[in-house]
């Protein structure tokens, strides 16, 4: 039996006004929430609430062998509570579908995993707070953009959680198959699976391309390719970005109905079904230790920490933002307003906007990003940090007093 493991990334950051030195910022005003507020009600209507329904459709008429995990951002989440309420109930009853399994992460979606151990728990006890309100306890885990090492995934273990995901990186794996369970080096308990991220791109990425051979793609023929993965394949992990399927590929091409009819036309071999990654953690060990010293991700095709860490504006953006934690937290109890527009300052999408990537890294990056040039987005998030820095240096020398 062959688990097919579908996990959709869910996550919208609070993009920063674009400000330049010498603007004059009123309060902690920092955030376009004209642009937030437009993003977030467009991606509901494209992909959440549509992709929601069918998927629910998809349990319903599979009798409950459909099965899929989700991780909401934390900042995803607040936007949803604040401007689309109706979506947020939507993932609610997938939940309560008892098909569904939903993900902790850090609240939000942030770099602290590899700046910060202190920041990176505290982090994951406010999302796992979170996620057990509105969904039910988290025991798995995954990284921002699923990044992971040896030192990460201790970590993760220590704080609980019985299940991690990660990105089937050739370079990690060798001559290793990703549709294994794995152990991470160091850990005693984890379960480890990982991304197939030739058959998740070709949803992720290609779905839509026509110079793709196999466009246009179907979902029989998607069905045959899952079913002809290679031995030892155990479980085959399919993970994407929610928005995926209805913003980044609009349904004009197809890919919700091919969604709609994958499920039937997986299950069609009895040798295959579908799994959370609890269930498959649950249900089945770990077969050998993967070693992982160095941070791998799904970013980009160096599958490494380049996309956020991969420039000097980068690296000294990302220093600038943990430099400021500790005269945070020093002030917090009295300005905890200060601390929360930190914690959305460290949202690693504003590091991201910073890269000087070439070729088709290059057009992802400028896909997602609200600035004309990476050198604006840096300057955007400097000017932001540099108020705060003077609003927390402001509320220290007020509490010496």
């Amino acid at each position: 039996m062959i688990d097919i493991v579908f996990y959709f990334q869910v996550h919208q950051p609070y993009r920063l006004r674009k400000f330049r030195p010498q603007d004059r910022i009123k309060k902690l005003a920092y955030w376009d929430d004209g642009l937030n507020r437009l993003v977030a009600e467009r991606v509901a209507e494209r992909c959440y609430l549509p992709m929601n329904r069918l998927l629910l459709e998809a349990i319903e008429r599979t009798d409950g062998q459909f099965r899929c995990a989700f991780s909401l951002s934390g900042t995803v989440i607040q936007q949803l509570r604040d401007w689309v309420p109706d979506a947020l109930d939507s993932f609610v009853q997938l939940a309560e579908s008892g098909n569904v399994e939903f993900l902790c992460e850090t609240s939000q979606h942030s770099l602290a995993a590899v700046a910060d151990a202190d920041e990176f728990a505290a982090q994951i006890e406010i999302q796992r707070d979170t996620v057990t309100e509105l969904f039910g306890a988290p025991s798995t885990f995954r990284n921002t953009e699923l990044i992971l090492d040896n030192t990460i995934c201790k970590q993760v273990e220590e704080l609980g959680f019985d299940c991690m995901l990660g990105e089937g990186a050739d370079r990690l794996l060798g001559w290793r198959s990703p549709q294994v369970p794995y152990r991470p080096k160091g850990c005693q308990r984890l379960v480890l699976l990982l991304r197939s991220y030739v058959l998740s791109d070709d949803i992720a990425f290609r779905f839509s391309n026509p110079k793709w051979p196999s466009f246009p793609l179907f979902a029989d023929t998607y069905a045959g390719w899952l079913h002809d993965v290679p031995e030892p394949a155990q479980c085959v992990g399919l993970f994407m970005d929610y928005e995926t399927f209805g913003e980044h590929q609009g349904a004009h091409t197809g890919i919700l109905e091919f969604m709609r009819h994958l499920p039937e036309q997986v299950l069609q071999e009895p040798g295959f079904r579908f799994r959370t990654p609890a269930q498959v953690a649950a249900e089945r060990g770990a077969i050998g230790e993967l070693d992982i010293p160095k941070p791998v991700s799904w970013a980009d095709t160096e599958r490494n920490l380049t996309a956020w860490l991969g420039n000097p504006m980068q690296e000294a953006a990302h220093a600038a933002i943990y430099a400021l934690r500790p005269k945070v937290l020093a002030v917090a109890k009295a300005r905890p307003d200060l601390l929360a527009a930190w914690r959305r300052i460290t949202t690693s999408d504003h590091v991201y906007y910073v890269a000087t990537k070439h070729h088709a890294d290059a057009e992802v990056h400028d896909y997602f990003s609200p600035y004309d040039s990476p050198h604006a987005a840096f300057v955007a998030l400097m000017t932001a940090l540099d108020h705060l820095r003077l609003q927390v240096e402001k509320a220290q020398r007020k509490r010496s007093k």
